[in-house]
Parts: C-alpha cells; structure tokens; sequence
C-alpha cells in the first residue's frame, strides 16, 4: 500500500511563471523523466495493442503450445501456443485500466469525504474518521480480494474493489490538507468577504490541495495496478481468454521450470510499469514540494 504524501499547500492559486517553475523542478529529475517515459511508452502499448500486436492474443495454435522465444514469436508461446508477446501488449489495458479506473474511484469517494470533513471539524469529522480508520486497519489488499470476491470475478468488479480499498487513503490525506489550508490567510479573507462556503470548498481548499493528491493518484495507481494482477492471478480480475498480466502469471506458475519466459515477461512488465509509476511519483513530489 502506498504511503501518503505531505506537501505544504501552495497560495490560492499557480501563475503560470510558477507551473513552469514546477516544469523545470520536474524535468531536471532524470529519475522522473525515466518513469514518464516508461508510462508514456507503455501508454502508447496499451492505446495502438491492435496494430502493435502481431498475433490474435486469445487464438490458439496446439502446434506450438510452448515453444521458446524465437524470430516468429519473440517472447514466445504459452500453454495453448498463444503469442506471449502480443498477449503482453493487450494486457497493458486491462492493468493501466486498472490503475487508472480504480485510482478515480477512490479519488471520487474519498475526497470529497475528506474536505467537508476536515472543513465541517467537530463530532461530525470525528466520527468519519474513526470510521476510516476502521477501514484502514484492514490490510488494502485483503480488502481489495473481499470486495472482489463478493462482488464476482471481472474486470470491472475488480477496478470497483480496488477503488473503494483505496479511498480512505484519500480521504485521509485530503482531511489533512483541508485542515492546512483552511486557517491561511486567505481563506480568512475570503470568509470576510462572504464567499460562499462551497466556493470555499472548490476553489480555494481542493485547489490546494491538488498537488498532493495528484502525487498520491500517481502512487495509487502503481499499487492498483500490482493488486489488479493479484486479483487476475487468484481468477478474480481480467477472465479468460482476455489477456492479463496476472492471469498470465497464474498460468505460467505451472511450468516455471519447462518454460519460464512465460513468467519472465509478464513479471517484468509489471515490475517496469509499477517502477515507472513510482518515478513519477517521486518527481511530481520533488517538483511540488516548495519546500525544497
């Protein structure tokens, strides 16, 4: 589970002097630039799968069932002689939809709960969060495979269950932020002036706070990709003969010793996108800290 940020909120609003200020900070982090690469790339995968695939990911052919990687299929072929390689492309969807659906969910629920909680304070704050608190003491991933597992296995269902494990994490850190940025100056002005208390709510304190936000999404949706794939490996994600990354490797766990690069790959896949995700993460938190 990904650990929340804490970015000091920035004044009422970004000049465009100071985005390309945060551009500069962001682009001089080669770290970063690696991991936007390495998402834009598999971005790019996963929107032009059909013309970057060569094969039909769910055809069969029970005359090279297993066969190692080679010039006519690169990454090879798996136990019902499917192309791996084309089978990695079209399972960027399933995991980069994942991520990204499910980090929504949780961006959706969770922090309009956080702001009016944090701006409202009193009994009301307390006990939303103790009930978020309650949801954070279950482990995010066991959550994540109960609500799946109740819900069936599919795709969707498992975006659903990934997004509604993570939005207490975002409730969480927006009720932080909320408490930070609505006793600034600012916000006293505009309370003095007669601003409307969701004006308040929307303009000035959920624009503060998106900067840190926007750092956990992109955190986010490294671990929903990962437990996307947890899903998918238990039967509870992406279903057959669609392509997934986790159901790949569930498949592949029977003959890791006959034929590996079934595993290999996917692994791998996983492992650069998540890698790429947290570089990215990393860099935006570095470019939006103003204390640096």
């Amino acid at each position: 589970m990904s650990a929340t940020v804490d970015i000091a909120p920035p004044g009422p609003a970004r000049a465009p002097g100071q985005i390309a200020w945060i551009v500069r900070r962001f682009l001089r982090n080669k770290a970063a630039v690696a991991g936007l690469i390495v998402v834009g790339l598999f971005v790019l995968v996963a929107i032009f799968a059909p013309l970057l695939a060569p094969y039909d990911p769910i055809k069969t052919n029970w005359s090279e069932i297993r066969h190692a990687p080679s010039a006519a299929h690169w990454f090879g072929t798996d136990e019902l002689g499917r192309d791996i390689f084309s089978r990695i492309i079209y399972g960027a969807r399933a995991s980069l939809m994942a991520g990204v659906v499910s980090v929504v969910i949780a961006f959706v629920v969770g922090v309009p709960i956080g702001i009016v909680s944090g701006y409202v304070g009193g009994v009301f704050d307390t006990v939303v969060m103790r009930v978020i608190d309650a949801f954070l003491a279950i482990p995010f991933l066991i959550m994540a495979i109960a609500l799946a597992a109740f819900l069936g296995p599919s795709l969707t269902n498992a975006m659903i269950a990934i997004g509604i494990s993570t939005a207490p994490i975002f409730a969480r850190l927006a009720r932080g932020q909320t408490l930070v940025v609505k006793v600034e100056e600012y916000i006293e002005a505009a309370y003095s002036l007669g601003v409307r208390p969701m004006t308040i709510l929307t303009r000035y304190i959920f624009v503060n706070a998106f900067p840190p936000l926007l750092v956990q999404s992109t955190l986010a949706i490294a671990t929903a990709i990962i437990a996307e794939a947890a899903l998918a490996f238990l039967g509870l994600g992406q279903q057959p003969p669609n392509a997934s990354w986790g159901s790949m490797l569930n498949t592949a766990r029977m003959a890791l010793s006959q034929a590996p690069w079934m595993s290999i790959y996917p692994g791998v896949a996983i492992f650069l996108t998540v890698l790429g995700f947290n570089l990215l993460g990393d860099g935006l938190h570095d470019a939006l800290d103003p204390k640096d």
